[in-house]
């Protein structure tokens, strides 16, 4: 599930006439960098909401199955709402506003997976790894893998989560915080670390930031 229905409000002029997924960011659109990742999935979803023409008629080139909020229904709703698209207990969700600096961030997810234990992993990275996140860090790693609010962790957009707790939620729209927080009273919600780095794109000198850090590693 590739989240693509904000309106990217953050982005200012950038978003009046174009979606933020399909902002370019190093001659290529946003929403590709995410893509790059979930190229090893038969089933991919994206939902749309804000300027959604130019949007799905990409999407549906590369093959993703688009749907239609008529109204935001925040990365919850979201996915609850496209629920009956995917086959399995369990997805793969990914925001669609950050360029990633190496490899293997669904591996390493993958690999990590315990379905007895876990009802969602997060991937995360060290907030020194990160280029233009203008924020604190998101969570704390416990000894048994359990993350908990605070730390130097910063959340990158890259989940596996059962779809059961998020359809547990009643409300139509909702953010995906409120199923960590009701994952993390029951010490269903673990945490994974990216090897590489990683760089927020949802503002506007996150586009100069992102393409001056993948001219340094050689990604352009």
């Amino acid at each position: 599930m590739l989240f693509c229905a904000g309106r990217g409000s953050r982005m200012r002029a950038l978003t009046e006439k174009c979606p933020k997924p399909m902002i370019h960011v190093a001659g290529r659109p946003l929403v590709d960098y995410a893509l790059a990742h979930f190229d090893v999935f038969d089933t991919r979803v994206a939902n749309t909401h804000y300027l959604p023409e130019s949007l799905e008629q990409h999407l549906a080139i590369r093959g993703v199955t688009t749907i239609f909020e008529p109204d935001l229904l925040e990365t919850g709703g979201g996915l609850k709402n496209a629920s009956s698209l995917f086959n399995g207990d369990a997805v793969f969700t990914m925001n669609t506003d950050a360029v990633w600096l190496g490899d293997g961030a669904v591996d390493a997810l993958r690999s990590a997976w315990n379905p007895d234990i876990m009802d969602a992993l997060l991937l995360t990275v060290h907030l020194s790894k990160t280029h233009g996140h203008l924020g604190s860090g998101d969570f704390d790693i416990d000894a048994d893998g359990r993350i908990h609010r605070g730390g130097d962790l910063v959340y990158t957009g890259l989940q596996i989560i059962k779809l059961d707790a998020v359809k547990e939620i009643a409300d139509t729209a909702f953010s995906m915080n409120k199923v960590w927080d009701a994952l993390d009273k029951k010490g269903r919600i673990f945490g994974a670390q990216f090897d590489g780095q990683w760089c927020d794109v949802g503002h506007p000198k996150g586009i100069e930031i992102a393409e001056s850090a993948l001219k340094d590693h050689g990604n352009v």
